[in-house]
């Protein structure tokens, strides 16, 4: 299974133009957050289901989540911005709650600079943001393939 992963989009439709125009076959996509509707626009435009939580700059109300636990290929995946979690080190923050929530992989925003680490057992991933990208990062955005009993691969797609 392949996951398109983009998040810290901002609502530029600029990038998420781009994101169209490069992104190889998926059969999910994921957001994490910061203009999480721009996952609708994504779904409308692909008919690819696409799963979005609610980052620092999403609007309260709006419906979406702040985390969402999926299964997938055998693996135990939770999606969240990150914000509420990070206090002092990325992966050992993220990677505490992972362990603590039983997940086996955390893609996770906020920081807008793309991360594909493990922390003990847990792969820790970030797409970056293909908007407002940091830390000296492309513009970029991830593609994530799972198979059951296989390591994931996660690879970066640069705007």
């Amino acid at each position: 299974m392949r996951i398109g992963i983009t998040g810290d989009t901002h609502g530029s439709v600029q990038a998420m133009r781009k994101i169209l125009q490069l992104t190889p076959p998926v059969g999910l996509w994921l957001h994490t957050g910061d203009h999480a509707t721009d996952a609708n626009m994504i779904q409308h435009a692909t008919g690819i289901k696409a799963v979005s939580v609610r980052g620092n700059c999403d609007y309260i109300g709006d419906g979406v989540l702040f985390d969402e636990y999926l299964e997938l290929e055998g693996y135990k995946l939770w999606l969240t911005h990150g914000h509420k979690y990070i206090e002092h080190s990325v992966k050992a923050d993220l990677g505490y709650w992972a362990h603590q929530l039983g997940q086996d992989i955390v893609v996770f925003g906020h920081t807008h600079e793309p991360l594909c680490e493990y922390y003990d057992d847990t792969l820790l991933i970030n797409p970056g943001s293909p908007s407002r990208p940091r830390g000296g990062s492309a513009a970029c955005f991830a593609v994530l393939t799972l198979e059951a009993g296989k390591t994931p691969e996660v690879e970066y797609i640069k705007l």
